[in-house]
């Protein structure tokens, strides 16, 4: 967030179209600036929806499935060796 900023902030100028040909640099600075906001927007609330999403599927994925005994049947047990 820290450097995002910082690139952020030093195209400011540029976006607000100061200084003398400003005129002519104020679209490139937009778009640095719009797309710093985007991508770290993206990477703040999409990046961790993608994480839990994976996870969830890890899960169901690795869990073995659990079949209950019947009466006259012993459960599995597993001894360590």
């Amino acid at each position: 967030m820290m450097t995002t900023m910082c690139a952020l902030l030093g195209a400011l100028p540029i976006a607000m179209g100061q200084g003398a040909g400003g005129e002519a640099r104020r679209p490139l600075g937009l778009c640095i600036v719009g797309g710093l906001l985007f991508s770290q927007l993206i990477t703040l609330y999409l990046t961790p929806v993608v994480y839990l999403y994976l996870a969830k599927v890890q899960s169901k994925i690795s869990r073995p499935k659990i079949t209950p005994a019947t009466p006259g049947e012993r459960a599995f047990a597993p001894t360590g060796d």
